[in-house]
């Protein structure tokens, strides 16, 4: 085994979020569905950030938040994503290597522009999301580092990138390397609508090679198209090695061998936007898992995560949270 330098490698999409927040009317004014995600084109994006309020702009993307959430554990990340050469790009490069995330991915010179979501977030924290998907969908299996992957405890990979043929080639290829190198593979489903559209590549991908699964229980329930959480856990119990379940203020159950491990939801004041929760959890999790921690403290972890990173807008903690773990009486 290489030797190793990271805990996680992420592979994702490099999207710079810009989040701001409006009221119910600017939505139905600009034709949104509360929130919903929508994909949208360069010129609509452009056309809607120069409608917002006064914004934050940080680097994003699912995994990318879940690299944020392990360095402000005090873990050791990398991310893998493409974004081009241009304003976004620079400001997506400067933004994750300034919370302690290497990121190398050579820029594109040519192509589509940065990718942007553009987060709205009423009062009530619902966030209705505008993604231009841009430049992080031209990932190909070029952008995968060997090297890299083979340095890291856990290769996470983000279910969104499945859209493209080539992104889906990078994604089997870093399994490769990662299993190789006698590493452990991660997957995120990421959304259950991603599901729908690739279940067969990512039932092969749980059957043949992912160590830890993340899905929430619409994403779980879809992907062994069955009506009841319990059954879709009966059936993933039997696949994965590790699956981590979640379930909204239900909390969240981890699935290993035979063990259940059932964590309780961290309560908050108040939900002021809900964006990244399941990517916190994820962090805390695997934070957890790379330090040899028990399942049932990584879970905790993960709510920790989540519950922090939804008691304020965007998807990056407010405080850190090695000294939050730390303070709530789990040693990390």
């Amino acid at each position: 085994m290489s030797k190793t330098e990271y805990d996680v490698v992420g592979i994702g999409n490099a999207i710079v979020d810009i989040i701001a927040r409006c009221d119910d009317a600017f939505l139905s004014n600009h034709g949104m569905e509360k929130g919903f995600m929508q994909l949208i084109t360069a010129g609509q994006a452009d056309e809607l950030y120069s409608d917002m309020g006064p914004a934050q702009e940080q680097s994003g993307g699912s995994v990318a938040n879940t690299c944020a959430g392990i360095a402000s554990f005090g873990g050791t990340c990398a991310f893998i994503g493409r974004v081009a050469e241009d304003q976004f790009g620079k400001v997506f490069a400067h933004d994750i290597g300034s919370i302690g995330v290497a990121f190398n991915t050579k820029p594109s010179d040519a192509g589509l522009p940065t990718a942007r979501c553009l987060v709205l977030v009423t009062q009530d924290g619902e966030r209705t999301m505008n993604t231009f998907l841009g430049a992080s969908t031209e990932l190909g299996p070029d952008d995968i580092d060997s090297d890299l992957i083979a340095s890291a405890q856990v290769t996470y990979l983000e279910g969104y990138l499945f859209d493209r043929p080539e992104a889906k080639a990078a994604f089997h290829d870093a399994a490769k390397l990662a299993r190789a190198a006698g590493r452990k593979v991660a997957l995120s489903l990421s959304d259950a609508f991603c599901v729908d559209r690739h279940r067969a590549d990512f039932l092969e991908l749980v059957r043949g090679g992912v160590d830890i699964l993340f899905a929430n229980e619409s994403e779980i329930t879809s992907l062994y198209e069955l009506n009841s959480f319990e059954e879709a856990a009966g059936a993933v119990r039997a696949e994965a090695e590790i699956a981590v379940l979640t379930r909204s203020d239900e909390g969240s159950v981890i699935l290993s061998g035979n063990d259940t491990h059932k964590i309780a939801a961290d309560s908050v004041d108040a939900v002021v936007d809900v964006t990244g929760a399941g990517d916190l959890y994820a962090a805390g999790f695997l934070y957890g898992l790379t330090k040899g921690l028990p399942l049932e403290t990584c879970g905790q972890l993960g709510s920790l995560a989540a519950s922090e990173i939804i008691s304020h807008i965007g998807a990056r903690p407010a405080e850190n949270l090695q000294e939050l773990a730390k303070n709530k009486g789990i040693s990390v």
